[in-house]
């Protein structure tokens, strides 16, 4: 018997998945931002923070884009209602409009935003 791509357990690797990929392409999207802060003499703080916001909107597409890939466009809103439903274990830290893209550019620009503020203090 065939197993469904929309079943728990599929839902649960998919999860794990993107629990282990989520630090990894963090790091990966953060570096540049952090090593230009730092080459503008920025303060050690705001390139930190600066460098992470940057770097969430491409990590949460990535990953929005794995959950797209695994179950396919027309399904991946199971996946996210299925997290809805355990917001203390496999959904932690995760809300709908994190899969918003208004959410992603408005993150981009915040970390402009710290960017400039950085370099003018």
């Amino acid at each position: 018997m065939p197993s469904s791509e929309l079943s728990e357990k599929n839902y649960r690797r998919i999860c794990f998945i993107n629990w282990a990929l989520a630090v990894p392409v963090l790091l990966i999207f953060s570096w540049p931002y952090y090593l230009l802060a730092r080459l503008l003499e920025m303060h050690n703080l705001i390139a930190l923070i600066g460098s992470v916001t940057f770097a969430l909107p491409f990590m949460l597409t990535i990953l929005h884009g794995h959950v797209t890939m695994a179950l396919g466009a027309v399904h991946r809103h199971h996946y996210y209602e299925w997290l809805q439903g355990y917001p203390f274990t496999y959904g932690v830290l995760f809300h709908p409009i994190i899969i918003s893209t208004r959410l992603r550019l408005t993150l981009y620009i915040v970390s402009m935003f710290f960017l400039a503020i950085g370099y003018f203090l």
